[in-house]
């Protein structure tokens, strides 16, 4: 099997390429891109270790579905083929993909809001609002970021996602990492979880007392929001129905 599949007639995948476009026009739209950095994936194999990721040092607001490189992590030569990923999203995303089956699929930016809270001595995103209640009990803090992620950065930040529970990496000094079933779960994951991040940072600027939710109406809040009705699905859905009625050229 080649080690990337891209610019071909009857290409595989092609509802997720198009779901993985969708979700890279819209992070640029929303500002939550980084110049050409920043990296998703979705593995398309049983195990997780086969996925789709964007090329590298390509803007999201140009990514489409038939630019999608495809990876195998454990394809030792992946960085010495001729479409070779960016080597941090290999570090990080091989790893994930060969070590967090349970990722299907992994989001990684440096959105401004979660990027300022994981620059905080107290990486905490406290339930002080429904959508921060969101993530009771569902994130991990990195406390040991040691530099660019390339395979072994990568490998270490793996193995933080040992608890099925924690969706959401708060990537001390870096930003953050989010995973989880689809294109469509992962991306309202993290679209969520940046607004929860600006709330409790604007929450954090007004230098007042915070109102707190108790452990107990955080966790139901969460759990409610885990078994919400195929919101993420209907979430994605829409947005790529802008991008049609727009003209947007994301599917080819």
């Amino acid at each position: 099997m080649p080690q990337t599949v891209t610019h071909l007639p009857n290409l595989p995948y092609k509802l997720e390429r198009t779901d993985m476009a969708a979700a890279f026009r819209w992070t640029a739209r929303l500002n939550m891109h980084e110049s050409v950095a920043n990296h998703f994936s979705l593995a398309v194999n049983d195990d997780g270790t086969q996925f789709l990721m964007n090329p590298n040092q390509m803007h999201f607001a140009r990514i489409k579905a038939s630019d999608m490189l495809y990876i195998d992590a454990n394809d030792p030569e992946t960085l010495n083929g001729p479409n070779a990923p960016d080597p941090t999203a290999w570090g990080l995303h091989g790893a994930i993909h060969r070590l967090c089956p349970q990722a299907r699929c992994a989001m990684h930016v440096h959105s401004i809001h979660a990027t300022v809270l994981a620059s905080l001595a107290d990486s905490r995103l406290l339930p002080i609002d429904q959508n921060s209640a969101m993530f009771f009990n569902r994130y991990v803090i990195d406390e040991q970021y040691g530099g660019l992620a390339f395979e072994e950065e990568g490998e270490r930040c793996a193995q933080l996602f040992a608890n099925p529970k924690h969706k959401v990496m708060i990537m001390g000094n870096h930003g953050v990492l989010v995973i989880g079933d689809s294109v469509a779960d992962t991306f309202n994951r993290m679209y969520y979880f940046e607004r929860a991040a600006e709330t409790y940072i604007r929450a954090l600027q007004t230098g007042q007392p915070l109102r707190v939710l108790s452990d107990e109406i955080a966790e139901k809040a969460a759990s409610e929001m885990d078994e919400y009705p195929e919101q993420s699905e209907k979430h994605l859905s829409e947005l790529k129905a802008i991008l049609d009625d727009e003209g947007s050229d994301y599917a080819g």
